[in-house]
């Protein structure tokens, strides 16, 4: 049997019992999109929170007020109860070797009130270059000035949403006051919609001068943390390691485990959930391909009961000549097509659902990669041949007498 007439033949089989087909496909097609479609969504997720924490920057070192190391029996004080890091520590960090920019900053949370407006946001001390640093822009008026911060000005940038849940969407107010911490301020600004990053949420924060909130608000010398920004990225665990040096120094620290300070370093956290991300998309496609499973199974059983109904087929073949490689063939072909008609309806379906249904259901938009759908591809090939591979074994084994005196 030439290959033409071995794919007419598997056509003509498959078509004549149409339902039967269609449920055996439609079980691979549910097996291969759910593959396509949670890879794809995973993907899309991971490389959302990778975008964002790109977005803050993984040339950038954080560096907050922390407690010792606690002994044995000993509670470790929060973070917020500790200060230690001051405006000339920021100065001394600035002098180092490949840091570009510092920003230090103090943050609280205060009660905005604006009228009939009521919110509770984060209100952070800041100094000019703290837009540069962290990519902010204004929709309207302008970020806090060297003057605004050299003459301790009690003037305010609105995060996005700050602004909304105050004056209402589509309210410019600039202008207008606020009044946060019994302290009023002059907004001079808006911040356009940045979204969840990095350890704030900017979108929710109202922002003054950071002499303003140590005077006024904080009445203390000392900031809550200081923002670096490495100016090569590849020198960033040098520099880290300079500026622990340099804090336990000046701190008069002489055991590093009893240091006042942390360092976070936004590299290694991207890392971390980058990893994470991937490991949750890599479960995702493990229990989808469960569904691929069954759908192997159940070729198998529409392979088994084929060569069941065609008994007497296969022993008039037999009779006639054909040898066991030409059976095998034969029904081999039927389940590889199979698989091959549902992993392409599969690839498509997952493509759509991924591309369309994911990102208005889920709210994340999803990634397909030519690596899911090569796999998927290959998934599904590969399950025509070890499921059918059986079934075709065991017709091409039948006794052709046996076979033809079968009812």
């Amino acid at each position: 049997m030439n290959f033409g007439d071995l794919m007419s033949e598997t056509f003509n089989s498959l078509t004549g019992n149409k339902v039967r087909s269609g449920l055996t496909i439609l079980g691979l097609v549910v097996g291969i999109a759910s593959v396509i479609a949670l890879v794809a969504i995973g993907e899309g997720s991971q490389a959302a929170v990778t975008q964002r924490f790109q977005s803050v920057g993984a040339n950038q070192l954080t560096v907050r007020s922390s407690s010792p190391d606690a002994g044995a029996g000993q509670v470790r004080r929060a973070a917020g109860e500790i200060q230690s890091l001051t405006l000339a520590d920021a100065e001394a960090i600035a002098a180092l070797p490949n840091v570009s920019a510092v920003s230090p900053q103090s943050t609280g949370f205060a009660q905005l009130v604006a009228g009939s407006g009521n919110v509770n946001a984060q209100l952070m001390g800041v100094l000019p270059a703290y837009a540069d640093i962290n990519n902010l822009v204004t929709s309207s008026g302008n970020f806090i000035t060297e003057h605004d911060y050299s003459s301790d000005t009690k003037a305010a940038v609105l995060g996005y949403q700050t602004a909304i849940d105050l004056f209402g969407d589509g309210v410019d107010p600039v202008g207008k006051r606020v009044r946060a911490s019994s302290q009023q301020y002059t907004i001079i600004g808006v911040l356009q919609e940045k979204g969840a990053s990095g350890f704030g949420q900017t979108d929710s924060a109202v922002f003054i001068p950071l002499s303003t909130y140590m005077r006024f608000v904080s009445n203390s010398k000392y900031v809550s943390s200081i923002v670096v920004t490495v100016s090569d990225q590849n020198q960033v665990d040098s520099v880290q390691g300079a500026i622990s040096d340099l804090l336990l120094a000046r701190h008069q620290i002489a055991d590093s485990t009893l240091a006042d300070f942390r360092i976070q370093n936004m590299a290694d956290l991207l890392t971390a959930v980058t990893q994470t991300s991937g490991t949750f998309t890599t479960l995702l496609a493990s229990i989808a391909s469960i569904s691929l499973l069954v759908g192997g199974i159940g070729i198998m059983n529409m392979m088994l009961t084929t060569v069941t109904e065609r008994t007497r087929e296969i022993g008039l073949r037999k009779a006639i000549g054909a040898d066991e490689s030409a059976i095998s063939a034969q029904f081999l072909a039927e389940s590889v097509m199979l698989t091959l008609i549902g992993g392409a309806v599969g690839i498509l379906v997952g493509w759509a659902v991924a591309v369309f249904l994911a990102p208005s259901l889920l709210g994340t938009s999803a990634v397909v990669s030519w690596k899911a759908i090569a796999l998927a591809a290959g998934v599904s090939a590969l399950i025509g041949v070890v499921f059918g591979f059986y079934p075709a074994r065991r017709a091409a084994r039948m006794n052709p007498i046996e076979a033809l005196r079968y009812q």
